[in-house]
């Protein structure tokens, strides 16, 4: 039985193959746009602060575009998307041992289909541990990339892991400033996983 995607999800399809056959830029650019909003509110609601979803949702897009030649049209772009977003926030959740009101999470694909998300309580296993170190250096590719001023806030952040208040006594700079400039690091890293795939 042939699966009916509805007109978004084969619109999706258009996008991928303009990303990955030609490099489109655009397209990527535009898959963006489409499910930013979408995948970081899902990511909100799991990890509850703002700061902790924002790069949630940079490294599910980092992810997502590495591997978008895998992407096979058995499922919809979203559902994919979105199991590679909730699959990273809880591999982040287990790591900061996050109290969360549920890991179980559910949203509807383009096609109306309900996609749960079942989650084991256990630890990281060998595969997850895996995942976590591709997932640093894929972050570390577009840390590479930024201006030097951003480097180092954004190091402590991704590597160090080190909170907002930590990263603005290690460097003497009011938390305001950290803030501000991390936000305008995040906003630098979209823009290089949206546009330069080549590099990856």
């Amino acid at each position: 039985m042939t699966k009916q995607f509805s007109q978004k999800a084969l619109e999706d399809f258009n996008l991928i193959d303009q990303a990955t056959k030609r490099n489109d830029e655009q397209a990527y650019a535009e898959l963006m746009k489409r499910y930013k909003k979408p995948v970081y509110h899902m990511i909100l609601k799991m990890v509850r602060n703002v700061d902790d979803a924002e790069d949630l949702t940079i490294e599910a897009f980092a992810k997502a575009f590495k591997n978008l030649k895998r992407f096979k049209k058995d499922y919809t772009f979203s559902t994919w998307l979105f199991r590679i977003a909730t699959n990273n926030a809880i591999d982040f959740i287990r790591k900061k041992k996050l109290e969360t009101m549920s890991l179980d999470t559910s949203f509807q694909d383009d096609s109306g289909e309900n996609i749960t998300i079942d989650v084991q309580d256990r630890g990281l296993n060998p595969q997850e541990e895996a995942i976590k170190s591709q997932k640093i250096e894929l972050v570390r590719v577009f840390v590479d990339k930024l201006p030097p001023k951003y480097q180092r806030l954004v190091k402590l952040r991704y590597f160090q892991e080190l909170s907002y208040e930590e990263i603005a006594k290690e460097l003497d700079a009011p938390l305001g400033t950290v803030k501000a400039q991390l936000h305008r690091a995040r906003e630098l890293m979209y823009d290089l996983v949206k546009g330069k795939q080549q590099h990856i």
